[in-house]
């Protein structure tokens, strides 16, 4: 790029003073003056470029001219080395124009504007007449548009006057018509309106008649109605008072007749079963007594008492419990969480339970005993999703109750005779079933038990 030495805009008249605007640059001049520089932009290095333009050196004209308008205009203004070199691009690009403005004979039908954006960028001699006749040229321009456009306002507004007048006249003339054959229409309305006023108060009076008689009919129904009411309801009362007795007496009939025959077979089916289990445990033969039989005396070789061998076992001996078990009927209660803290304690109660149900479940299959593992419910926050094993009853107590309360009460419905056994190291809840007449055992003789299982 060619570059001219000195500075044209630093041209100044005969005294040597530099020209300068003495007001602003016209904004039509300003905004020619920026798209000027945006197209010159892409021609220069990005080291010929001002510091804070050169984040703008890859952007396209259009962009260059949106973000960077300011920045450039302040630059062509303040920095006279980048004006230069903006310049030297002017010549190259639009050299007649550029050549003409210099020698001082700009084309006369050459846009003032661009006349004036060419000559604030070379800055020759004049530069600032040039300038301001541009400025003034815009306002002219300006102030002809803007009367141009008045007038064709103004001849809009009188043409939509006129029309505005003449529909006015005949919406007036419409609407005295209308006016007119409304008066009409309303003096036959009125006439209409007075007669029916008089139906009205007519059949006002005859409505007012009907009011007072259909009334007078419903206080009489309403009496009645609240009389038979209250006798239904007497009636109601009356037949539900008698339909609980009856259910009551039911219920106290049916529940009494089940326990007591419920208690019944059971105490039967246990005493046969001990009897047929002492049979088999004995070896009894058919009964062969004779009456003679009965008399206490010693007989040769016959052993006394103290010659048989004791069969007690320790209390911690796992074979007491498969004894104790092994007894026609038997029924073991177990104090779950009891046991399940006494082997396990660090496991989540959850697995705790699954672990103590499956070892009962074994226990069940081998034994035939019945079996039923109670747990506190008290604490528990919502219902325990468990599915009992095979063999094995699962009982929560209810809140309000807890699992103490609830193993006394199964055994307190156990019949007399019965052999129940509870497993708890409670010594309260050992204490209570043993005076209910339950056989209690230790929590850790189940757990040696299960192990061994």
């Amino acid at each position: 790029m060619v570059e001219r030495t000195g500075d044209p805009g630093a041209a100044g008249d005969a005294e040597g003073v530099p020209e300068a605007l003495d007001r602003p640059l016209p904004e039509g001049v300003r905004r020619r003056v920026v798209a000027l520089v945006a197209d010159a932009f892409g021609g220069l290095t990005v080291t010929e470029l001002p510091t804070q333009l050169r984040q703008y050196a890859r952007f396209t004209p259009t962009r260059r001219a949106k973000f960077a308008g300011n920045a450039m205009a302040a630059a062509v203004e303040s920095d006279p080395v980048f004006r230069q070199r903006i310049a030297g691009r002017l010549r190259e690009t639009q050299r007649e124009l550029a050549e003409a403005i210099e020698g001082g004979s700009p084309p006369a039908a050459a846009d003032p504007v661009d006349v004036a954006a060419v000559a604030y960028v070379l800055r020759p001699v004049g530069w600032v007449k040039l300038v301001e006749a541009a400025g003034e040229e815009a306002q002219r321009a300006s102030a002809e548009r803007a009367g141009e456009e008045a007038a064709r306002e103004l001849q809009r507004l009188r043409e939509e006057l006129a029309e505005a007048k003449a529909a006015t006249r005949h919406e007036t003339e419409r609407t005295r018509t209308e006016l007119e054959s409304a008066r009409k229409e309303n003096d036959v309305l009125q006439r209409k309106l007075r007669s029916a006023q008089s139906d009205v108060k007519r059949g006002a009076a005859a409505l007012r008649k009907i009011e007072a008689e259909l009334e007078s009919v419903r206080s009489e129904a309403a009496a009645r109605q609240t009389t038979a009411d209250s006798e239904a309801r007497r009636l109601r009362a009356r037949l539900a008072e008698a339909e609980s007795a009856l259910e009551a007496s039911r219920r106290a009939v049916r529940e009494g007749r089940s326990v007591e025959d419920m208690r019944l077979r059971l105490l039967l089916d246990t005493v046969l079963d001990a009897a047929q289990g002492l049979r088999r445990e004995l070896a009894l033969p058919p009964a062969s007594m004779r009456p003679a039989d009965t008399v206490d005396a010693v007989e040769p070789g016959k052993m006394t008492p103290k010659d048989i061998a004791t069969r007690a076992l320790s209390e911690m001996d796992p074979a007491l419990l498969d004894q104790l078990l092994a007894l026609p009927q038997a029924h073991l209660v177990v104090d779950g969480y009891n046991v399940t803290k006494t082997g396990y304690p660090t496991m989540p109660l959850e697995k705790q339970r699954l672990r103590l149900l499956g070892g009962l479940a074994v226990l069940a299959a081998q034994t035939g005993a019945e079996m039923t593992c109670v747990f506190d419910g008290a604490e528990l926050a919502a219902p325990v999703l468990l599915a009992p094993p095979r063999g094995v009853r699962v009982l929560f107590s209810k809140p309000g109750v807890t699992a103490d309360e609830l193993i006394r009460q199964l055994v307190r419905a156990e019949p007399p005779g019965r052999p129940v056994v509870v497993v708890s190291t409670d010594r309260e809840v050992a204490d209570g079933v043993a005076r209910a007449g339950a056989r209690p055992v230790a929590s850790a003789l189940l757990l040696k038990r299960l192990a061994r299982s």
